[in-house]
């Protein structure tokens, strides 16, 4: 490469880099002129392996669920089978993310099939078994995620989450070969599917990274062959389906003219009964064709045009504004992913919330250790209690209460359950004869309001970026997107800006989205880099720019070390396949073992690798020992990083001797 042979380390005037020189007495690398190489994507689409089918499992906090379709007929996507033991009142196209493990701590059941055996246990053997649920936030909610988190079951005890997350692929896996296998009518092979797991997109990388270990501890791939499976951004796989949703399949709150024989004035309404009759009618029915079409609402768009996917689920809320690029339709991330948790499970914890009020937090808080399976009972009635509200509502809603409920509280307490209701100031809340607490709809209204406030805030604060002007449509995805409440709050404070959408299988669109995702990963071509990355290179000491504590002298020579030579920025848009690459050479030439050090950081203007918040993400290691000696004395060691997948890679190359190592960034065990 002519532009470096005559570059000298002193010429490089780039900001501030790293190398651990001082820690380590390791002499480090410092650059060469740097160099970019955009390469396109198309590249790496040679090496595709063929999948016979495309699996898809939507993992997530409250339920769970998986969508199969053949690569020969792309247009057929099949949810999977129904579970045995559904919830009265619920769709039970997806079954609750629950576990349960032996006394021993060996996988038993997952889903319904853990929760009723759990339930059916004899209270005091109930205590020895583990049962999970709702575990998936703890990768959202874990500051410092490594292979070692634990997760805490029912009774107290902990158990490594990343074991709970392979028993749960695991049964994935096993569920959907089986019915693979029946389908075919002989025996499936796990190497014959690509799996897709969904991921949120505002999780950090160590929580996706998390995800693919857990998988590859499952079986589902190897590390050695990664692309049997792709980890997809929930709202990015919504999209894909949004692409392809025609008139008839989706409920236009904002509507104006009169949709499918409805006026304006009773739209809002007509469309939530429309799409209730919809799902009640479609629930037996487990095949779903997708047009290899654009849909009316996408062929609206122009080339530019700006939507918003706000994907609401149990645990979090992810919103991702998107471009559309033409003439293929492809995607563009115009503005990263922001969110929170603010999933449908922070009802929950209002309900919880609401009863400690009621019955004392002492009381709650016994109740569940000591009676966790009627307290899941419990959480069960109010759930689908939950799916009843709506904003017109004018009758109670009654929440059935365990009779373990109402005898313990007299154990405990002295007095019935009748009289902490009176006694207690919740007027909303009253106590009906056949054992029921009643709820106004006011009552659980307001146990919606602080999580609908959160996503209502959270999509102002978006709405005020320049990135995100002039949005035709915001799509409500994901289960929590089924509630009315958030519906109409959603239609009320953006429905003169733009058109809110609704699928009509609105808690599939994940999973659907994901196996059309499977089918052609390429349909995403830009996305926005989280974190800045970088490596960690000595350059030339530069009195009154650097400072003096990152003095490094080594044979003469000044140096500044730690400095932090970026690669990519935070927020940086990358195409799919990008490759970033810079040249460096050893700093001190008799140099055998080069060592690069990767760093991240979520800052953008990062200067030194020592800068709080700056994490070690990955390492090279290239051996220069047994070469050749006619090496050239300026050895230059090209570094390369490929962006633009859910994943990023790292190489170095000795360029006298074309040695290379490659490394993936792991975030979990630095």
């Amino acid at each position: 490469m002519s532009e470096t042979e005559g570059g000298t380390a002193d010429a490089v005037s780039t900001p501030a880099y790293s190398s651990p020189a001082k820690s380590l007495g390791d002499p480090g690398i410092t650059p060469l002129s740097p160099t970019h190489i955009a390469k396109d994507s198309d590249a790496n689409d040679a090496v595709e392996q063929s999948f016979l089918v495309v699996v898809a499992i939507d993992f997530g906090t409250t339920s769970s669920g998986y969508a199969y379709s053949f690569t020969k007929e792309p247009e057929c996507i099949h949810v999977m089978r129904r579970w045995e033991g559904g919830d009265p009142g619920v769709s039970n196209q997806k079954t609750p993310t629950t576990i349960l493990l032996t006394p021993e701590r060996k996988f038993h059941s997952f889903g319904y099939a853990a929760r009723d055996f759990y339930h059916d246990l004899d209270p005091n053997e109930s205590k020895h078994w583990l049962y999970f649920e709702k575990f998936k936030m703890k990768l959202h909610t874990t500051g410092n995620l490594t292979m070692e988190t634990d997760l805490t079951a029912a009774n107290g005890k902990k158990v490594k989450a990343l074991e709970i997350f392979a028993y749960a692929l695991q049964f994935f896996k096993e569920q959907a070969l089986k019915e693979l296998s029946d389908q075919a009518g002989s025996e499936f092979e796990n190497s014959e599917v690509r799996w897709v797991i969904t991921v949120p997109a505002i999780w950090k990388q160590p929580a996706k990274q998390f995800m693919r270990q857990a998988a590859y501890k499952a079986g589902m791939a190897t590390p050695e062959n990664p692309e049997q499976l792709i980890i997809a951004l929930e709202p990015e796989a919504a999209s894909i389906y949004c692409r392809k949703l025609r008139l008839h399949q989706m409920i236009d709150l904002s509507s104006k003219a009169p949709v499918n024989g409805y006026n304006a004035s009773d739209t809002v309404g007509a469309g939530f009964t429309q799409a209730k009759e919809y799902i009640r009618r479609n629930r037996q029915s487990r095949t779903f064709l997708v047009e290899n079409v654009i849909g009316e609402i996408w062929s609206e768009l122009e080339e530019g045009d700006r939507y918003i996917v706000v994907d609401s689920g149990g645990g979090t809320v992810d919103l991702t504004v998107h471009q559309i690029r033409l003439p293929e339709g492809h995607l563009k991330e115009l503005y990263k992913a922001t969110g929170g948790p603010y999933g449908s499970v922070g009802v929950d914890y209002e309900f919880e919330k609401l009863l400690c009020k009621i019955f004392g937090e002492d009381f709650i808080e016994q109740f569940k250790i000591k009676r966790p399976a009627a307290w899941v009972d419990l959480m069960i009635a109010f759930e689908s209690r939950k799916r009843a509200a709506a904003p017109d509502r004018t009758n109670p809603l009654n929440i059935t209460l365990p009779f373990s409920f109402i005898d313990y509280y007299k154990k405990f307490r002295g007095h019935s359950v009748e009289h902490a209701l009176r006694k207690s100031n919740v007027d909303f809340v009253k106590w009906s004869s056949q054992g029921m607490l009643r709820m106004s709809p006011d009552a659980m209204n307001a146990l919606f309001k602080p999580t609908i406030d959160q996503i209502i805030q959270h999509l102002s604060d978006l709405f005020e970026k320049p990135e995100v002007t002039n949005v035709k449509f915001l799509f409500l995805v994901g289960g929590f997107a089924e509630a009315p409440l958030l519906q109409q709050a959603v239609q009320n404070a953006f429905g003169s800006k733009c058109r809110i959408i609704i699928p009509q299988d609105v808690g599939l669109t994940i999973l659907k989205g994901a196996v059309l995702f499977g089918l052609d990963p390429a349909v995403i071509k830009v996305r926005r880099s989280p974190l800045t990355y970088g490596v960690g290179v000595l350059n030339r000491f530069v009195e009154g720019k650097h400072p003096p504590e990152k003095l490094l002298v080594k044979d003469g020579t000044r140096w500044c070390t730690d400095v932090f030579d970026k690669f990519i920025s935070a927020d940086q848009s990358v195409a799919l396949g990008e490759t970033v690459s810079r040249s460096y050479t050893p700093a001190k030439p008799s140099q055998l073992v080069i060592v690069i050090n990767i760093y991240s950081s979520e800052q953008d203007n990062v200067s030194f690798i020592t800068e709080p918040g700056v994490k070690k993400c990955g390492t090279l290691r290239l051996d220069l020992t047994g070469t050749d000696t006619l090496v050239p004395t300026r050895r230059e060691i090209k570094t390369l990083m490929q962006f633009g997948d859910t994943e990023i890679k790292a190489m170095a190359i000795d360029v006298a001797t074309s040695k290379s190592v490659k490394a993936g960034i792991d975030f979990l065990n630095y």
